[in-house]
């Protein structure tokens, strides 16, 4: 995952009426520093990519659609 990406993920959680990623992560039980992380661009799995876009109810085709 690169920072596009990660871009991507924290535009989906705005969009979503939420201005805190904190408040996100704490919503759907996930690790605060590890959402942080992949906000950022870092290291993200499949799997996990996964069940971000599953809780954003997108496909991974729509999310990686017009990304380079």
């Amino acid at each position: 995952m690169d920072t596009n990406q990660g871009e991507g993920i924290k535009e989906l959680r705005i969009k979503n009426g939420f201005t805190s990623y904190e408040q996100f992560a704490i919503e759907h039980d996930l690790s605060r520093m590890y959402y942080w992380k992949v906000e950022k661009g870092q290291n993200v799995t499949v799997g996990y990519l996964f069940k971000l876009l599953d809780i954003f109810k997108i496909t991974p085709e729509d999310f990686f659609k017009g990304m380079k």
